[in-house]
Parts: structure tokens; C-alpha cells; sequence
């Protein structure tokens, strides 16, 4: 028996970063969202790393800082998303500790895999990650 043929694919020209941006941020705006509230003093480290790497992207440092900011924030959305509804719904000290501690281990796996990315990237990628961090901080 015969497999039809794959029709061809069209290829798409990629748009300059700049435009692909700003196309992914106004698509992004139409799209259904979830958002997580994290302390105030989280939303400051975070602008402070953003600024600084947004100031002068080509420091050293600037990749380190912002791997510890997405481990910071990854931990902080999983309680919100994962952890704050079972302390609403009472589930139990026990059932509790036992989702902390299976979300502390995704969280450390979570941020050690990115960790190894964002640490290796140029000035042009870190400061993609810094502008969809600013989106997702609206």
C-alpha cells in the first residue's frame, strides 16, 4: 500500500529579531494568559537584574544573575500554581510536604537544565530572555 506524498511545506523567511519580536509580543496580547503574583521583593530583583542587563548587555555576569532570577521565579511560580491551591483546600500537612518536596526536586532539575543554556548565551539571547521576562512581568 502506498503512503501519500507529504505536501511541501512553504518556507517562511525569517523576520529580523526586532520584528520577530515585536510580532511575538502582539501576538502574545491576544492570546489567553495565566499570570502568578510574587513578592515585592522578587518583582525588585527582577527589575534589577533586567536593568542591569538591559544597561550594558555585554558584562560578565549578566548570564549567572539571570539564571539565578529564572530559578528564582520558577520556584516562586510552582508554589503559586501548584502549592498555594493545596494549602487552600486543606489537604493535609502530609499531602502538603509531599507536593513541596516533589516540586522542590522539579524546581532543582528545572533550574540546573536552564542554568547550563542561559550561562552559554550571547548578548543577543540574553536579552531576548530579558524581554519576554519584561512581558511575562506586565
Amino acid at each position: 500500500m502506498a503512503t501519500p506524498a507529504k505536501p511541501a511545506s512553504t518556507p517562511r523567511a525569517k523576520a529580523p529579531a526586532s520584528q520577530g519580536s515585536k510580532a511575538a509580543a502582539a501576538a502574545a496580547g491576544s492570546e489567553p494568559y495565566l499570570r502568578f503574583h510574587h513578592s515585592l521583593d522578587l518583582r525588585a530583583r527582577t527589575d534589577a537584574v533586567l536593568a542591569a542587563l538591559e544597561e550594558s548587555p555585554d558584562d560578565a555576569g549578566h548570564g549567572a544573575a539571570l539564571a539565578d532570577l529564572v530559578a528564582e521565579l520558577t520556584g516562586a511560580g510552582m508554589d503559586y500554581y501548584f502549592l498555594r491551591p493545596l494549602r487552600l483546600a486543606q489537604v493535609g500537612f502530609v499531602a502538603e510536604q509531599s507536593a513541596r518536596l516533589g516540586m522542590s526536586g522539579a524546581v532543582k532539575l528545572i533550574s540546573s537544565v536552564s542554568r547550563k543554556f542561559i550561562v552559554r548565551m550571547d548578548r543577543e539571547q540574553l536579552l531576548a530572555v530579558a524581554t519576554h521576562i519584561r512581558a511575562l512581568a506586565r
